[in-house]
């Protein structure tokens, strides 16, 4: 279990990850989004954060990311599939952080249950720039079903899309 007793109360408290504990864990989730996840080594996604309040995906305009050409913007699967992405990793950091005392392996264990059950993109302003950064913050984290807003901006601050998912974690 996750809990020890408090050798001063008596009561149970939560156990925490050692330094290097945490690390691996950190080390595990970024090989997983950037490495594993084929599909996001493809779009060049990498861990930006792996903040508790606001975990952040990073990636680079490319050409064969462009879904106009003409004025080279980004295409909308690659701006829904970086919020739905980010919205996974926000959603393993949640998880992570309401099981400190997992283990790196058992974390990975538990991000292997979660998937998408729903995602909607608002998308604000055109896909362009030369660097884009998504960012997930839980909403709520529930025992079945955790629910997440997503944004993604340009490297100029810019706004571009907003997401909101629901995701299954048991």
């Amino acid at each position: 279990m996750n809990k020890r007793p408090d050798a001063s109360t008596g009561h149970a408290k939560h156990a925490h990850r050692s330094a290097e504990e945490q690390s691996q864990c950190e080390a595990m989730l970024r090989e997983l989004f950037e490495k594993q996840i084929q599909f996001n080594d493809i779009l060049g996604l990498s861990v930006a954060s792996l903040k508790p309040d606001g975990p952040q995906l990073a990636f680079f305009m490319r050409q064969d990311l462009v879904g106009n050409f003409v004025h080279y913007r980004l295409h909308g699967g690659v701006i829904s599939a970086a919020l739905d992405t980010v919205g996974g990793l926000a959603v393993a950091v949640a998880l992570a952080e309401k099981h400190p005392g997992d283990s790196a392996e058992e974390v990975a264990h538990r991000f292997n249950r979660v998937g998408t059950i729903d995602l909607r993109v608002d998308y604000l302003r055109p896909g362009q720039g030369k660097r884009f950064v998504a960012t997930g913050r839980v909403i709520r984290l529930g025992g079945r079903i955790a629910s997440l807003q997503m944004t993604l901006e340009n490297d100029a601050g810019e706004l571009i899309a907003t997401g909101a998912g629901s995701y299954v974690v048991s």
